[in-house]
């Protein structure tokens, strides 16, 4: 025996609720997530403290020699046990990045290993823009440090000083105006 389905007419169906403007829900929805919120515990800093080696594996006159790359920034460098001055492409390194932040961001291996005041930088870098060129710096850094002492690896690859940022702008292809952007279409 075939059943047939039920048809539901207007008088059965629920009325639509009122619609609400968008700022009446998103605070609806605060207030309600505000009460059901746990407690977040503050994040684990990443930075591990390492007691600072007295002496790297060099000897006066000799480098540690590693190349950091970021997109298309390659920074060629050599680390020197010492006390001297560091310099990129011939210039002190504060001459030639023109804010704090960048000599920071570049010298960021040496401040977690511990290492800032006990050696010093020469590199040659080229290619991308001057963010780019400081953290290809500590990419570079971070390899010359862990080719001289391997007890450095885990702390500069849990502080993410050792991976390589790649992301660089694709290629143009042929026929088309940029790397996927193709000619735009008309219809007459």
């Amino acid at each position: 025996m075939a059943t047939t389905p039920k048809k539901t007419t207007a008088a059965t169906k629920k009325p639509a609720a009122p619609r609400k403007p968008r700022a009446a829900k998103a605070a609806e929805e605060t207030t309600a997530t505000a009460d059901t919120q746990v407690e977040v515990m503050p994040a684990e800093t990443t930075r591990l403290e390492v007691a600072p080696v007295a002496e790297l594996n060099l000897k006066e006159g000799v480098y540690s020699f590693a190349v950091g790359r970021r997109k298309t920034a390659v920074a060629n460098v050599r680390l020197f046990q010492g006390s001297g001055k560091s310099t990129v492409n011939k210039k002190d390194i504060l001459g030639y990045f023109p804010n704090q932040s960048y000599v920071d961001l570049a010298y960021k291996p040496l401040q977690l290993t511990g290492m800032e005041k006990n050696v010093y930088v020469t590199v040659n870098t080229n290619g991308g823009g001057i963010h780019a060129q400081a953290q290809a710096i500590a990419h570079g850094i971070a390899q010359a440090l862990t080719k001289n002492n391997a007890e450095f690896r885990l702390v500069l690859k849990k502080n993410g000083t050792l991976t390589r940022d790649s992301r660089m702008k694709e290629r143009k292809k042929p026929g088309l105006k940029r790397a996927r952007r193709g000619s735009q279409w008309a219809k007459r």
